[in-house]
């Protein structure tokens, strides 16, 4: 008798990822598997990375914050903070945050989030807050230095890399164990963006809004020996309420991190802050499950490297870090890295937030003067860990 357990199978044709099916007792709900079962999703999303899990779209935020939260014991149980445990309430809804337009959180379930484009009633699936709600998908032309002209976004149909992350308040709070995001709504995989790489000509075709994935493990391994050494034996630090510091500032076409004009908000007009609260972490993380070091750096919001040679501690300034940064993560991104997620309606991608960078991409009208309906509607989770990642020798 065929028992009934999860379902690994490797994605074909990506550089890693998986989907899972889901035993039928669980109904359709992943926060009702049993201990074995989660034990083997857990491992799937340590080694695989990226988990698909589709036909979810009925998923109830409260089961997609249950299974977010089970990924990661040291979770403390949650406060009356309306979702603050991550940053949500005081350092991404910040008027001068660069994330403040990035969607609102559900009212019942404050850690999940909803993210997208366009209006929505409050009739609508997905919107579950009981009132009109209007999203902002995140686009490049806001937020880097230079952007694509008109043309080359509407006629050329081109886009960018929004911004290569991982996700973290990167301030007081320790990076989230896992992400769940959730496509809700998705307009249909039929239209085509293009990424032109600027420095050496490359291309990347893929479907509209689709969700860019890096393997940390990847970008390390591809590292010659003297910058593996590097990056092993390097802190990164990162600004006070980095989001707010780098409002000011605009980030480098491919995303990776920010150019340094000097832009950047000065200590002493951010909003309060303690030092004991900057985030101080190693630039590579070890993989609980296959024990492989991943270069994990959020390249937008580092404000400092210290780097110990033999035994000797240097510091790189803010434009030594980020030229450092981008040339250890720029061939990480090649073509052939890239996992494009393209969105099919109730797919929950489970990623690991410790052994991946991601993006943004995609333009979007919303629901356009033609008619055609390019609204999206996602639910997105992720906690704040009770533990910051560590660097393992192997």
């Amino acid at each position: 008798m065929h028992k009934d357990t999860v379902v690994v199978e490797r994605l074909e044709g990506t550089p890693f990822g998986c989907t899972v099916k889901l035993p039928k007792y669980c109904h359709n709900d992943p926060a009702n598997l049993n201990d074995d079962d989660f034990r083997v999703l857990n491992e799937a999303v340590q080694t695989h990375l990226v988990v698909v899990v589709p036909d979810q779209a009925d998923l109830a935020p409260k089961s997609q914050y249950l299974l977010t939260k089970r990924f990661d014991p040291s979770i403390p149980e949650p406060k009356e903070d309306n979702g603050a445990g991550y940053g949500h309430g005081k350092e991404f809804r910040h008027d001068k945050s660069v994330l403040k337009k990035d969607g609102c959180s559900v009212k019942s379930q404050p850690q999940v989030q909803i993210l997208g484009q366009g209006t929505f009633e409050a009739d609508e699936p997905g919107n579950e807050n009981g009132e009109a709600i209007n999203l902002t998908h995140p686009s490049h032309t806001t937020f880097h230095h230079t952007p694509l002209t008109e043309k080359q976004i509407k006629e050329e149909k081109r886009t960018r890399f929004y911004r290569w992350h991982i996700d973290s308040a990167l301030y007081g709070l320790s990076p989230p164990m896992v992400t769940t995001l959730l496509g809700i709504k998705v307009p249909p995989a039929t239209q085509y963006q293009t990424i032109k790489y600027e420095d050496d000509g490359s291309e990347l075709k893929l479907t509209q809004g689709a969700t860019c994935f890096i393997s940390g493990a990847q970008a390390f391994e591809g590292l010659s020996e003297e910058d593996k050494q590097f990056a092993l034996n390097t802190t990164v630090e990162y600004a006070p309420h980095p989001y707010i510091f780098i409002s000011p500032a605009r980030a480098t076409s491919d995303g990776l991190t920010m150019v340094s004009e000097g832009k950047e908000m000065d200590f002493k007009d951010l909003p309060e802050w303690e030092s004991s609260k900057v985030k101080k972490l190693p630039m590579v993380w070890t993989n609980p499950t296959t024990k492989e070091h991943h270069l994990q750096v959020h390249g937008c919001c580092l404000y400092k490297l210290h780097t110990n040679v033999n035994g000797e501690v240097k510091t790189l300034n803010l434009k030594e870090s980020r030229e450092k940064v981008h040339q250890m993560m720029r061939p990480a991104i090649a073509p052939k890295r890239v996992l494009a997620h393209s969105w099919k309606q109730g797919d929950l991608v489970l990623f690991f937030n410790r052994g991946v960078w991601h993006s943004v991409t995609g333009e979007f009208k919303g629901l356009g003067s033609d008619g055609m309906d390019e609204r999206r509607l996602m639910h997105q989770c992720n906690i704040a860990s009770g533990l910051d990642p560590v660097t393992i020798s192997v």
